[in-house]
C-alpha cells in the first residue's frame, strides 16, 4: 500500500480508469463473470434493437424493470476517493467503462469525465441526439407498452449506452487516448482489462512511458507489466492510499 501512495505522490497527471469492479461496491451485478448480468439474461445487440419493434420493447422492459440492477445504487468509497483525487488536481480525468453515473453523482465534473460505454440514466435518439429523460420514457412505456419514436425527428429512441454491436463513440474514444498519452500515472480500478478497444489504453500508457497500477480482485492480462498490481477492495485500496497521502 505504501508502495501506491508513493506512485500517487510522485505523479502530476493520474489518469483513472475504472470498470465494473468499483461499481460491484456499490451492489451493481457485473457483465459477465459467474452470477453477473450477461449469465442471467442474452445481451440485446444494437443491430436487434434498430430493426425489431418487438426487441426494443424487450429492452425497454429491460430498463424499466431495473434487470440490470442500476436503480437506487449509491456511490461507495472508491468513487468518493476517486472524486477526491479529481478534485486535488492530482487526477485528471475519469475514464469509465461503466454507464452508472455514479462518478458524476460522487463529485466529479461532468467534463472530467469520459464514458466509453455511454450512460444508462437517460435516453438519446438515434437520428438527431436529442436527449429523453427516462422518466418521462418510462410513464409512456407503462401506457402503452412501448416507447415511441422521437418527437422531434421521429428517429428511434434508445437508452444512451453503447450496446453490442454498435460502434464505439468516437469523441470520447479520441480524448481518451489523449489523455492516455498525456498522463505520467494510469490507475486501473475494477476492470477486468478484457474489453477491446477500451482495454488498448493501459498498454498504450506504459508504452509511452506511464506508471501503470492495478487494483482488482482478480488477475488481468496486463499485471505482468503493470509497476503494481493490488488485489484487493477498491474502497479499502484507495482510501488508505489517500490517507497516506495527506
Amino acid at each position: 500500500m505504501t508502495d501506491f501512495s508513493d506512485l500517487l505522490r510522485a505523479s502530476q497527471r493520474v489518469l483513472i480508469f475504472s470498470g465494473a469492479g468499483i461499481s460491484t461496491e456499490s451492489g451493481i451485478p457485473d457483465f459477465r463473470s459467474p452470477g453477473g448480468i450477461w449469465s442471467k439474461i442474452q445481451p440485446i445487440y444494437f443491430q436487434e434493437f434498430v430493426a425489431s419493434e418487438h426487441t426494443r420493447r424487450e429492452a425497454w422492459r429491460r430498463r424499466f424493470s431495473n434487470a440490470d440492477g442500476w436503480v437506487g445504487a449509491k456511490p461507495n468509497r472508491g468513487h468518493f476517493a476517486v472524486a477526491e483525487l479529481i478534485r486535488s488536481g492530482r487526477a485528471s480525468v475519469v475514464v469509465t467503462q461503466n454507464v452508472d453515473n455514479l462518478h458524476q453523482v460522487s463529485g466529479v465534473p461532468e467534463e472530467k469525465v469520459i464514458e466509453l460505454h455511454g450512460n444508462s440514466t437517460y435516453a438519446k435518439c438515434l437520428k438527431c441526439q436529442t436527449r429523453v429523460e427516462l422518466d418521462e420514457l418510462q410513464r409512456e412505456f407503462e401506457a402503452t407498452n412501448t416507447v415511441g419514436p422521437c418527437k422531434r425527428c421521429g428517429g428511434i429512441l434508445k437508452t444512451a449506452t453503447i450496446s453490442f454491436g454498435q460502434q464505439m463513440p468516437e469523441l470520447p474514444m479520441r480524448r481518451a487516448q489523449e489523455e492516455t498519452l498525456a498522463c505520467d500515472l494510469f490507475l486501473v480500478l475494477g476492470s477486468s482489462l478484457s474489453v477491446f478497444p477500451a482495454a488498448d489504453f493501459p498498454a498504450r500508457a506504459k508504452q509511452n512511458g506511464a506508471k501503470l497500477v492495478i487494483v482488482n480482485r482478480d488477475p488481468t492480462p496486463l499485471d505482468d507489466i503493470a509497476d503494481l498490481v493490488i488485489h484487493d477492495g477498491i474502497g479499502d485500496t484507495m482510501e488508505a492510499s489517500l490517507a497516506r497521502l495527506s
